[in-house]
């Protein structure tokens, strides 16, 4: 992580001006190389490069900044430095132009041209988390936490990593290892949407993990569809089977027959499965839908 701080689209693109131009891209190049993008607002082809040289720079990861300058409206630098055309790209390195290059490049071009100066780039945290994410349902569990711990290695306080960490340890039944991470949350980021769900996973998970087999809570039922604490603790096990429109049927059978039985406990345990499950899984859409019908009809 560079000493200064993650980096962010706000700090690493920014416009400048003839009296600006010494601080932003002569000074700021002392710590990693600045470009400087000449353009003009009638310019097509300038409007073509910005986009591309705009994500380039953000896909370095901090490692180049990128300065903006009209010549229109600010022409010295551009005249000083002899552009007879735009766009006209200059990287600044130490206080000195040491490379460039005129015309709207393709998207390959201005990638290599960003890695000559940086070398390759490494992807961002967004980046690796969506990938990682792609390979837990892929079930490839070992690759998506080495991308986890790769985005904890730049930025140790990443709550959706050792959220998504505590789950993977939940899932493996490791619980004492979900805790550690839980444990890694900052105190001010305890309440985030993906440690809520990690923790719900790991009390669902504790609960389900004493109930044993499943046979005798269904005997149970079958025998006396009213025995609620049969059907609540089947619920738990559904769930912990991964079959969750099962244990959501169970949760809603018994609200179904006694609203209030031990003071709200199906609703409740369902408003936790949902939590444990994400707002956007399936089960919990049709959950969610299947209960509002049930409250408000």
């Amino acid at each position: 992580m560079l000493a200064e701080g993650p980096q962010t689209p706000d700090n690493l693109i920014k416009d400048t001006t003839t009296n600006g131009f010494r601080q932003d891209v002569i000074a700021e190049s002392m710590n990693q190389p600045v470009l400087v993008d000449f353009w003009a607002p009638w310019c097509g082809p300038c409007k073509q490069l910005t986009p591309i040289i705009e994500k380039a720079v953000k896909a370095a990861g901090g490692k180049v900044k990128l300065v903006k300058m009209n010549i229109d409206e600010h022409p010295q630098i551009a005249g000083q430095l002899g552009i007879q055309s735009i766009p006209a790209v200059y990287a600044f390195d130490r206080g000195q132009p040491v490379d460039g290059f005129m015309g709207a490049l393709p998207e390959s071009q201005v990638k290599a041209f960003i890695e000559r100066l940086v070398g390759p780039g490494s992807a961002g945290a967004d980046e690796l988390l969506a990938e990682a994410a792609e390979r837990v349902k892929a079930g490839d569990v070992t690759g998506a936490a080495e991308l986890y711990a790769a985005v904890l290695a730049e930025d140790p306080e990443n709550v959706t990593a050792i959220a998504a960490l505590a789950k993977l340890h939940v899932d493996l039944k490791d619980f004492e290892g979900a805790r550690r991470f839980l444990d890694m949350v900052p105190a001010g980021k305890a309440g985030h949407a993906d440690v809520a769900a990690a923790r719900a996973a790991l009390e669902l998970a504790e609960q389900a993990e004493s109930l044993g087999d499943l046979g005798e809570l269904e005997r149970r039922i079958a025998a006396n569809p009213d025995d609620h604490q049969a059907r609540f603790d089947l619920a738990l096990g559904l769930n912990a089977r991964n079959r969750r429109e099962a244990a959501v049927d169970q949760l809603l059978a018994i609200f179904k027959r006694e609203r209030g039985w031990n003071d709200d406990a199906a609703r409740k345990q369902l408003v936790q499965f949902f939590e444990a499950w994400g707002p956007m899984d399936p089960a919990s859409i049709a959950g969610r839908r299947k209960l509002s019908s049930m409250l408000f009809s």
